[in-house]
């Protein structure tokens, strides 16, 4: 196994990263908060790294698949520690509190052990937000943007190793282009997203840090109250249409840059949208008529609800957790769906429930017609055994984790809906879920143990079970 060029890849991830931390400095420095020890933590990541990519710059990275995704599991572990590390040094926090929090950031899962979020220092609240912005477009895809840049060759396996998705397209003709690219158009929406948030009436800082959280689809945010705290429907709605673009796929918005606006009409994004309206109608009727809410507080809510848990976002307007059982089911079935392949969204992705739904019909055909040619088309393009087989596979690995860990907390002796939101949440990188861990709670009430398990489940969902799992086979280190 070719260790030097896994480190040098962790070691120039870990130089980048620690750059972007050292922007959380100024923040400290504006409000006037002891910022000593985060400065010794920063000189002392960036020196280490920077070391092992001076002992190895002259190795040539060459990454098979097999150490890509050594390599992405590695890393996810290794940020998860390196992002707890200011956590554990300025709240008072245990080491498992401190890692489940990194990795619920890096992860954009937006599950948190704070149950006080407003007495936290402002670059702490910085950090945290900046871990989801980092995290949403991938560290990886940042990494094969700079990789690229030293070895051309060497970056695509640890590309697909980390994209999410069903296969990997590049509208540009280097694949450091096309991230590049996506880092670009990523930055452009946080930006004029942060403005308008602003001219609604948030604070810059506010402004800013929703802003990582929302087109990270997130959700971490500055307020106890998350953005309901604000009391505003204009950053309400403003949040809604944010974590909607954010849910679909940043290669259509890429496409968009070379006026080819098709990337929209594709069945994905149309079934995105449909799926999207008709959760959000029903539970405004629902709430409206079962709950008897005004129709101007259903609307807002229920549209705004729905964005955020079907996008994996996880903010909260209102705490929908005491809303009626129709209500209710209709939220959890939200959190089934996740947005589409390319986005910064969790979940399932609409695009395997396509694919899923138009196999089971094209397997019912061949039941009626065992002789005829039956194939399984998306946007007019066949796809291949290969596909319809790894997309059947994750949904299969993705509901074997889900029951696995709602099984775990169910006999830790969590409440049955406790545990499966829980699990849920946890490995949709969702966030909130219902009961114990709902939108006006928290998960600091589980032990040490529980988060560690807890952090890896929001590994394996942010990896898309694949990833992870590859790495009990015995082939996979046989080869080694």
């Amino acid at each position: 196994m070719d260790f030097k060029s896994i480190f040098k890849v962790m070691s120039l991830i870990g130089m980048a990263v620690g750059a972007f931390f050292l922007t959380e400095i100024p923040i400290a420095i504006y409000y006037k908060e002891n910022s000593d020890r985060l400065i010794l933590f920063l000189a002392l990541f960036l020196i280490i790294n920077a070391l092992i990519w001076i002992i190895l710059r002259e190795h040539r990275i060459d990454l098979k698949i097999r150490e890509s995704i050594l390599s992405v599991n590695l890393l996810w572990i290794l940020l998860g520690i390196a992002g707890g590390v200011p956590l554990y040094l300025y709240t008072l926090i245990s080491p498992a509190s401190a890692f489940f929090e990194a990795i619920s950031g890096f992860t954009t899962t937006g599950a948190t052990i704070y149950t006080d979020i407003e007495s936290l220092p402002h670059f702490i609240l910085f950090h945290r937000s900046l871990m989801h912005w980092m995290g949403g477009m991938g560290i990886i895809v940042l990494g094969v943007g700079l990789l690229s840049m030293i070895n051309p060759s060497g970056s695509l396996s640890l590309f697909k190793a980390e994209s999410t998705g069903i296969q990997i397209e590049k509208l540009r003709p280097k694949i450091k282009d096309t991230a590049l690219s996506l880092w670009g158009i990523y930055l452009g929406l946080t930006i004029i997203d942060a403005i308008l948030l602003h001219i609604f009436g948030m604070g810059w800082f506010d402004a800013i840090n929703h802003a990582f959280s929302t087109l990270s689809t997130g959700g971490f945010s500055t307020k106890n109250a998350s953005i309901g705290a604000f009391n505003s429907n204009g950053i309400l709605w403003i949040t809604t249409i944010f974590m909607l673009l954010a849910g679909i796929n940043f290669l259509a918005h890429l496409r968009l840059l070379y006026k080819d606006p098709s990337g929209y009409w594709s069945e994905e994004v149309r079934w995105y949208l449909i799926i999207f309206f008709a959760i959000s109608i029903a539970l405004t009727l629902t709430h409206q008529i079962v709950d008897n809410a005004t129709f101007q507080f259903s609307v807002t809510h229920s549209f705004f609800t729905v964005a955020s848990v079907m996008t994996t976002t996880g903010f909260a307007s209102t705490n929908y957790g005491v809303w009626g059982h129709n209500a209710i089911a209709l939220i959890f079935l939200a959190m089934l769906v996740g947005g589409n392949a390319g986005s910064t969204a969790g979940g399932v992705k609409v695009i395997r429930y396509v694919v899923i739904i138009k196999t089971l019909f094209a397997e019912m055909k061949r039941t009626l017609h065992p002789r005829a040619l039956i194939a399984v088309y998306v946007d007019g393009k066949k796809l291949k055994e290969s596909i319809l087989a790894s997309t059947f596979g994750f949904f299969v690995l993705y509901i074997f984790t889900n029951v696995l860990l709602s099984i775990y907390l169910y006999g830790r002796g969590f409440d049955t809906m406790t545990s499966i939101s829980g699990a849920l949440a946890i490995v949709g990188n969702i966030g909130p879920g219902f009961e114990k861990v709902g939108p006006a709670d928290n998960f600091a009430f589980f032990s040490d143990i529980d988060k560690i398990i807890l952090s890896i489940g929001m590994i394996i969902g942010r990896l898309e079970c694949y990833t992870v799992y590859i790495l009990l086979s015995l082939s996979f280190w046989k080869r080694f």
